[in-house]
């Protein structure tokens, strides 16, 4: 081989095995979405300092009822949907510092952001699922069985 096409030749395996030598990206977790809300994005650490005053935060959860009892929650809340908060807004204190909480706080987040829009104090947005996976307890409500069938026999005296 002349050096001409040897040279064009090791360029080319070089360039063809380039891309092997690198570890492939790993694809995105569903729930990593970039973070594009003015309300700040709470952590356990920072959240847990929150709730140190309690008399002056309100946790406004913005989840569907079923989320809650499936994934948990903490253990005081005012549950309104995302897509109820603006016709909820009368019955939001101005008076208190709110967060608002979402499974991963992307709703979180949007909520946030509206209810700073209307003038309430946000303190910041925080998913339940991070807050327990950085170390955080979430509270679970066992739903309960059904009360034993009334067409079950019962004992009867003479």
């Amino acid at each position: 081989m002349n050096r001409p096409m040897l040279f064009l030749a090791t360029a080319l395996l070089a360039l063809s095995t380039s891309h092997v030598s690198a570890a492939p990206a790993a694809p995105p977790k569903a729930d990593e979405h970039p973070w594009t809300y003015r309300t700040q994005r709470l952590s356990r650490a920072q959240l847990d300092k929150l709730l140190e005053h309690p008399e002056s935060l309100l946790l406004i959860d913005v989840r569907r009822p079923d989320e809650v009892s499936k994934l948990g929650g903490f253990p005081v809340y005012l549950s309104v949907q995302a897509t109820n908060i603006e016709a909820s807004l009368a019955s939001i204190p101005k008076g208190r510092t709110l967060v608002t909480v979402s499974n991963r706080a992307h709703r979180a987040g949007a909520a946030g952001d509206l209810l700073a829009s209307k003038g309430y104090k946000v303190a910041g947005a925080v998913g339940t699922r991070d807050y327990e996976e950085q170390g955080g307890a979430v509270t679970r409500i066992a739903i309960p069985l059904p009360p034993a069938s009334a067409a079950a026999p019962t004992p009867t005296t003479k």
